[in-house]
């Protein structure tokens, strides 16, 4: 490649149904924050101090930048493939960032692994609006060219954020993250749902990237019309020789609003939808282990947040077809909740029968299956690359949650006498979760959250129990499991061997059931709230052995 600007000749390139655009090197160009694998390792630290974890920071330090350079050979390793798979968060931060530190810190990082990845990108690099961007968002809109994302991310929450800090959330018709669909490029499955999202097929889109192993390589598989690229620090060095090449490369995204003025000029456009080891490692023996619907917080329906809600859902969906509108939208989402109640009771019920996982739903499978099985081929594709961050909107604007009485003088009385606290939760969004507690200002008093939605099962399923032990390097017999629900949250906790199974009133199980669960045993103690459990668990001995 030339440093000299590449200007395709019209006549080759015809005004594209959609533009799919890579993030970084395209829409913002990335630049790495000197101190940032410090100040992350710092923040990192942090974390693991709420669980009563102490973390050499050096150490930490050390394996954040062992992961990262690891994940570097890992990414051009993936580029050579014909179809690689994205890794999981919890793979990146276990195997990569935090394989050196002890089992509990690796424990409570993978179980945060959203957390520390969303983390990780806003702490290591700094994030600047290409020339060029606002004018190719305006003109594609003006002549009702949609344009998406198409992205390798390991948090895509992250990218999301960065937009909106830029004015530009709204901008686009779909977001494909590679850590969110499940692949990476150059798989052109990642285009090909990006384009489909578009209401259109990739050999009629512009891809735009800015790298020629995975953003070149994957154009040309999927068959998109043109190939660009923008220039940045990765363009002209890539890890190994590419046959392939783009169709035009250009200094910045202004080369490419010129092209597509050119494109325009000439021809009309197509009916296109608008729009460490630690420091110490020996762990304090107890832990507070607790539910959170029900019992860090009781919830109410509150009918104008799922009206907001289904109004932004109709716009995201919004294209040529006619619907869903809000009110279908509501209906909509009424099925899907329905589907899910089936699927949770053929769930426990074959764990019952067959002693089978009790398997979580995949957003995927509730927003495009359930909620979208009647809804188009293009509104389906939107839902599949988007299913996530749907959820975790979802999650929040299903009820309105209020924090129960007693629960923050809990979790001080923990924090003051060092019992890590962690939460366990079934849930549609661990984000969700995270957010609501953060909202009720008690997330710097809780260690980590295990969340069926990211540990893909649920209670009464003991293995989120399990981890959530080694978290906190707990001892089950001086553990204390406080839920609402006897044969989800005690169940699972006595199959953990959790010794205190405390069930509080007021959530969503009546008292007829509590108090039978008390007399089988299932339930050790039975509380009126939250607080009540503070001197039965500050009574146990700090120094008593298993």
């Amino acid at each position: 490649m030339t440093d000299s600007q590449m200007t395709p000749s019209t006549p080759s390139w015809n005004v594209p149904d959609a533009l799919l655009l890579d993030f970084g090197g395209v829409i913002f160009q990335t630049r790495k924050n000197p101190a940032g694998k410090r100040r992350l390792a710092e923040g990192i630290v942090a974390r693991l101090g709420r669980a009563e974890i102490v973390a050499d920071a050096e150490r930490v330090h050390s394996s954040i930048e062992a992961g990262l350079t690891a994940l570097k050979h890992w990414k051009h390793a993936q580029s050579r493939r014909r179809r690689p798979r994205e890794l999981a968060p919890r793979e990146i931060v276990g195997d990569f960032l935090v394989s050196d530190l002890d089992d509990a810190s690796r424990a409570l990082l993978t179980a945060e692994a959203d957390e520390v990845l969303l983390q990780v990108t806003t702490t290591l690099s700094a994030h600047e609006l290409r020339p060029g961007i606002r004018e190719l968002l305006d003109l594609a809109d003006t002549h009702g060219i949609p344009v998406g994302i198409v992205s390798n991310a390991h948090s895509g929450r992250s990218h999301r954020a960065v937009l909106a800090e830029h004015g530009l959330g709204d901008r686009f018709v779909v977001q494909c993250y590679s850590d969110e669909v499940g692949l990476r490029k150059p798989h052109p499955g990642i285009i090909e749902l990006a384009a489909e999202a578009c209401g259109t097929a990739p050999e009629r889109c512009w891809y735009v990237g800015d790298t020629q192993d995975r953003d070149v390589v994957a154009g040309r598989r999927a068959g998109v019309a043109a190939v660009v690229l923008t220039r940045s620090h990765h363009t002209d060095d890539p890890p190994f020789a590419i046959d392939a090449e783009a169709d035009a490369v250009y200094e910045t995204p202004e080369g490419l609003v010129d092209a597509l003025r050119d494109a325009l000029a000439v021809e009309a456009p197509a009916a296109a939808p608008s729009n460490g080891v630690s420091a110490r490692v020996e762990g304090p023996g107890r832990a507070l282990l607790i539910d959170h619907g029900g019992v860090i917080s009781l919830s109410e329906p509150d009918p104008a947040l799922l009206h907001g809600f289904s109004a932004w859902l109709s716009r995201l969906l919004a294209g040529p077809e006619a619907g869903p509108d809000q009110a279908e939208v509501e209906t909509l989402i009424a099925r899907a909740r329905d589907a899910h109640r089936e699927f949770k009771r053929g769930v426990v019920q074959r764990f019952v029968e067959d002693d089978a996982p009790l398997a979580e739903v995949d957003p995927v499978a509730f927003w495009r299956d359930w909620f979208g099985s009647s809804l188009s081929t293009r509104q389906r594709a939107v839902l599949t690359a988007e299913a996530h961050d749907v959820m975790a909107r979802y999650g929040r604007a299903k009820s309105r949650r209020t924090l129960r009485s007693g629960v923050r003088e809990l979790l001080e009385a923990c924090r003051a006498d060092r019992v890590p606290v962690v939460v366990v939760s079934n849930t549609v969004s661990g984000r969700a979760v995270r957010a609501e507690c953060a909202a009720h200002g008690i997330d710097h008093l809780i260690g980590a959250s295990v969340c069926s939605d990211e540990a893909g099962v649920r209670k009464p399923d003991s293995s989120l129990v399990r981890e959530a032990l080694r978290i906190a390097r707990a001892d089950p017999a001086r553990t204390w499991f406080l839920g609402d629900k006897p044969h989800n949250d005690a169940a699972a906790a006595r199959a953990a061997g959790v010794a205190h199974r405390a069930v509080v009133r007021g959530g969503s199980t009546a008292d007829g059931e509590i108090d039978a669960a008390r007399a089988s045993s299932l339930a050790t103690h039975v509380v009126d709230e939250p607080g009540d459990l503070i001197p039965l668990i500050t009574a146990v001995p700090a120094a008593a052995s298993a």
